[in-house]
């Protein structure tokens, strides 16, 4: 699997994950402002007619990008899928607050959907399929069944690092030293 580079702008921002073809892309177009942390890839191009020597591009796992598209404007960066979830909530349920595989998990709406409940990172916790069941259309304390933790939506580094499943250590030690001390991902 192709190891994937992260995208910062020059405020050292993270945009996003790209992949070689994009990050190749950036450097050819000389907005590459400086780069570091470990080498995640190689490129190899062609051979130079002069020296007969092979170009080599060591890309490091971070990329600082200079280019006004980009600046980071959306510091409330956070798409919300199941994976992502149950990662932020450790595979932990909220109820009983045991320890689960993700195909043993369900999203759950502490306030019930049909109670006007959003599916949102603030109203959404992973719970086991007995509790979920147990809890039903109740809210937690109708339910007699109290929150171990609280739903939050994640902050922009949390979600990159929930987001990416190849993360090399010297991209997570970066976005965890930016993550909020109240993150579960500390944990």
């Amino acid at each position: 699997m192709e190891p994937r580079i992260l995208a910062v702008d020059r405020a050292y921002t993270p945009d996003r994950w790209i992949g070689a073809a994009e990050a190749l892309n950036l450097f050819s177009r000389g907005i590459v402002q400086t780069s570091f942390g470990d080498v995640a890839m190689t490129l190899r191009g062609g051979m130079n007619a002069k020296t007969g020597k092979q170009s080599i591009l060591e890309v490091h796992s971070i990329l600082v990008v200079d280019s006004k598209s980009h600046v980071v404007t959306d510091f409330n960066y956070a798409p919300l899928d199941r994976r992502r979830l149950f990662k932020r909530d450790l595979h932990i349920c909220a109820y009983c607050g045991e320890r689960f595989s993700h195909d043993k998990l369900e999203a759950e709406h502490v306030t019930p959907d049909a109670q006007g409940g959003a599916y949102s990172w603030e109203n959404l916790v992973s719970a086991c399929h007995p509790c979920n069941q147990r809890k039903g259309c109740r809210t937690p304390e109708q339910a007699g069944m109290p929150l171990l933790y609280l739903p939050y939506r994640p902050s922009r580094f949390e979600s990159l690092i929930l987001e990416s499943r190849n993360i090399l250590a010297s991209q997570a030690d970066f976005l965890l030293a930016r993550v909020p001390k109240h993150s579960r991902l500390h944990s």
